[in-house]
């Protein structure tokens, strides 16, 4: 408020000179008249700093535009003009503008379809209902079907395998060739290590293998065990596997027995194989070798309620359920926590 007084003193002040100067000098001289003019513009200039100064920003925008305004009022209404925008400056400080509020207007809902996505991606909860939908828009099936491809094998080929019995066939080509696909990425993968394999063997003998030979071996586990484990074989193919994937952790396991989680695949491997014994002294090797109970104690569960020990199965799922990290397990720990 400090800027705007001085503003409007200075106007005021230059605004009585210039009549005072009217008045003393001879009111028909051109340099009376230049004089008044040089003060009065002055003085309309300054008064209209100040009243900007003083104006709501509402009404203070644009700035210059406004100013010139104000400037030119007082500037050509001598007197009144000056007392005009005073007036003004007054009216509006104490006015408060209220902004009209449109009135609320109401749209009709778009028809709801449940088979509708609009982000075009999908949850895989709701991905087995979707695609066995058959009254679901064949495009959205598609865009879920190829969604697919970024979703982990486990996860997927259950899911693929679920629609080689829909009725469209373009569904049904679309996950053949999707499944075939990883099948045969894996299948190619186990041929390069077969070769590598044997071409370790050939170099470092197979009494002593090798860093090679070893290295080969394990992966050749991997892989069978990814058939397996992605469900991507069935049956006697799935046996197969299993086999595979047992023999060569035994391989690895002559070599390095302390590797806990080859331990617990094979545990799991064996189980596959029903051979139980030999199964449960794997996974509690694993779990000698420092493995997490929780990644052991589910399969040692199973274990137990195959071999038809419904006490230990009970006291092993109790142990996991002070464990709160463990929640797609939590349902059947409360099953048997009420038996």
């Amino acid at each position: 408020m400090l800027l705007p007084s001085k503003f409007g003193l200075y106007a005021l002040t230059l605004e009585l000179s210039a009549w005072s100067a009217g008045a003393l000098l001879d009111s028909q001289s051109d340099s009376t008249l230049l004089w008044y003019l040089v003060l009065h513009g002055a003085a309309s200039l300054l008064l209209a700093s100040a009243a900007i100064l003083l104006l709501p920003p509402a009404f203070a925008r644009p700035r210059r535009p406004v100013l010139l305004l104000m400037a030119g009022c007082s500037f050509a209404v001598p007197i009144f003009g000056f007392v005009g925008v005073l007036a003004g400056i007054v009216i509006l400080r104490t006015y408060r503008y209220r902004e009209k509020i449109a009135p609320f207007e109401s749209t009709q809902l778009p028809e709801f379809d449940p088979h509708q996505h609009t982000t075009g991606g999908f949850r895989q909860s709701g991905l087995r209902s979707f695609l066995g939908n058959t009254k679901a828009p064949m495009a959205s099936r598609l865009g879920a079907l190829v969604a697919l491809q970024y979703v982990s094998g486990r996860v997927s080929s259950p899911l693929l395998r679920d629609v080689l019995t829909d009725p469209s066939e373009d569904i049904r080509l679309l996950a053949y060739g999707m499944l075939d696909n990883q099948e045969k990425r894996i299948n190619q993968a186990i041929d390069e290590e077969l070769r590598s394999l044997a071409e370790g063997v050939k170099l470092e003998g197979e009494a002593q293998p090798g860093p090679q030979t070893l290295a080969a071996v394990r992966r050749l586990s991997d892989l069978y065990w990814e058939l397996i484990y992605q469900e991507m074989v069935q049956g006697d193919l799935r046996t197969h596997a299993v086999a595979e994937s047992s023999r060569y952790c035994d391989i690895v396991l002559r070599h390095a027995p302390d590797d806990a989680a080859i331990n617990l695949r094979q545990g799991r491997l064996l189980h596959a194989l029903n051979q139980l014994e030999k199964a449960e002294a794997a996974y509690f090797r694993a779990l000698g070798l420092g493995l997490p109970s929780t990644r052991v104690l589910p399969y040692l569960a199973e274990l137990r309620f195959d071999q038809g020990d419904f006490v230990g199965a009970r006291y092993l799922m109790s142990e996991l359920s002070q464990w709160s990290s463990l929640p797609r397990l939590r349902p059947v720990i409360e099953y048997w926590k009420a038996q």
